[in-house]
């Protein structure tokens, strides 16, 4: 039988005749191949071993670099986000600053109105005892004579002072809707309040119901504005309508006072003798 595993020539077998001139070349040939092919071999180790290992640096290189942006990428989130939160802490801060002031605001607009509240009934009471005492005066001939005269003479002053508070009731409803709008100018709104301040120190009237004072202290709190729809200028302004109640009693009052006054001090005579 044929041996399969070594068939004949099939593998290179070393002669046995040894290198003779009567010997055959394939012992020659065989090293011819195998020199080759060790070069190879090695060469094909060595580049696969050169290769693996610039695999390798350039992988580290790359993770290095990756890690490197990471941990800069982190630094920079957690700087942000500290400067969010402390941005963020600093606005509430001021958020709560802002309600502590407007609450303090309302409490003093409260108060304020309530004062006002407490003294326009008490002028209220005494007009009430005032038109009382007219009545009686009246009715007492003479003396109620005097002093239906003595009010005639008051009229005038009456009217100058009416006139003068409904002229200011317009300027503090341009003022007041001044303060609301978006778009006008506040110097113009400071321009209008400063040439308030000036009318009523030169007027008379002024200085008897101490507008000056009442003035600069709507200016200060007098903060209510109507919704953005509103085009009502009227609806503005809380204080400030507060405050003209007050003057008006306060010129009706101060218009029988002086009569009563008058009266008094023999001003009025009667027409009897």
């Amino acid at each position: 039988m044929n041996n399969l595993n070594d068939p004949p020539r099939w593998n290179i077998q070393p002669d046995p005749r040894g290198r003779g001139a009567g010997a055959g070349d394939g012992n020659q040939w065989n090293y011819a191949l195998l020199v080759p092919m060790l070069g190879l071999a090695a060469f094909r180790w060595i580049w696969t071993r050169e290769s693996q290992r610039e695999i390798q640096k350039v992988k580290a290189q790359y993770d290095k670099e990756v890690s490197t942006i990471q941990i800069e990428m982190e630094a920079r989130y957690r700087e942000t986000l500290t400067e969010r939160r402390r941005a963020a802490a600093l606005l509430e801060l001021e958020l709560e600053k802002e309600r502590q002031r407007v609450k303090g605001y309302k409490q003093a607009m409260v108060s304020q109105s309530q004062q006002l509240m407490e003294e326009r009934k008490q002028l209220q009471k005494e007009r009430e005892t005032l038109e009382e005492d007219k009545q009686m005066f009246m009715k007492s001939g003479a003396a109620g004579a005097v002093l239906h005269q003595a009010l005639e003479r008051e009229n005038d002053w009456y009217r100058r002072a009416t006139a003068t508070l409904k002229e200011l009731e317009g300027q503090l409803v341009e003022r007041q809707n001044a303060y609301c709008s978006l778009i006008q100018p506040r110097d113009q709104r400071l321009e209008m309040e400063k040439n308030m301040l000036l009318k009523v120190v030169k007027e008379p009237i002024g200085a008897e119901l101490d507008l000056e004072s009442d003035l600069k202290d709507i200016f200060k709190r007098d903060k209510h504005c109507a919704d953005l729809l509103n085009v009502d200028k009227r609806k503005n302004g809380s204080l400030m309508w507060v405050y003209l109640k007050y003057w008006q009693l306060q010129i009706t009052i101060q218009k029988h006072k002086r009569a009563e006054d008058a009266v008094l001090g023999g001003k009025i005579q009667s027409g009897r003798k």
